[in-house]
């Protein structure tokens, strides 16, 4: 019998399995990261000594370290120099601020949520709005969204600066825990980032109720039955 691949495709560049799905199935956290080390300042390769003795001349030009008295009776594998660079694809076509998206991987999956704008990372910023679904400020990965026809004016909406990747980004290392130490307390969400997903969801919210049934819309979830292909939908 053949060896089932542990992901599959549902459309052309849609997995089954996210990324994080798929690492920690294959259990590469606990694979050791091989870094390539960056190369040494180059030092001096010889030196000037001297000699004493008269016909010995006063100096002698002699090899700044000497060579090891061992070496490996085998070839140290060397990791490989990559030359990639990772490149940020473009926003797709289908894709504009206030289209409505729906999420195909993370907690989320399965529902309608509107994008807002594309992140200096490539990700995208989306909000349900929190009222609506559930779903607050977060980055998605545009290649697990499905765009819909469907779009929200949010001309009125002004994005500060601050709503770049840096604004996601978790705070403090992970900390040892004793065993069977008690269970600390969860940190409290920043009443600042709460006061953001109020402004922004405000702004959405009443550009949406200007269309009826927009919010029921935004509030149901997306699935699929037997003998429906998403190929073949319109959305």
């Amino acid at each position: 019998m053949p060896h089932a691949p542990r992901n599959s495709y549902l459309a052309p560049g849609v997995s089954r399995l996210s990324r994080s799905t798929t690492f920690a199935r294959k259990s590469l956290h606990k694979r050791q990261k091989k870094a390539v080390a960056s190369p040494a300042a180059a030092s001096a390769t010889d030196k000037t000594v001297e000699v004493k003795g008269a016909k010995n001349g006063s100096k002698r030009t002699v090899p700044a370290k000497k060579a090891d008295r061992f070496y490996p009776a085998e070839d140290v594998p060397q990791p490989k120099k990559s030359r990639k660079v990772s490149k940020i694809g473009g926003l797709r076509a289908s894709i504009v601020p206030g289209t409505v998206v729906i999420l195909l991987a993370g907690r989320h999956r399965g529902k309608r949520v509107v994008a807002l704008k594309q992140l200096d990372s490539g990700l995208l910023l989306v909000t349900g709005p929190f009222k609506v679904n559930g779903v607050p400020l977060r980055r998605v990965n545009q290649a697990y969204v499905i765009a819909t026809s469907t779009k929200i004016d949010v001309s009125a909406l002004t994005l500060d600066a601050k709503f770049n990747d840096a604004y996601f980004k978790k705070s403090g290392a992970a900390k040892n825990k004793a065993f069977l130490a008690g269970e600390e307390k969860k940190a409290a969400f920043p009443e600042s980032k709460a006061a953001d997903q109020k402004l922004v969801d405000k702004v959405i919210l009443e550009a949406a109720a200007k269309t009826p049934l927009l919010r029921h819309y935004l509030s149901s979830t997306f699935g699929l039955t037997k003998g429906q292909f998403p190929h073949a939908m319109q959305f």
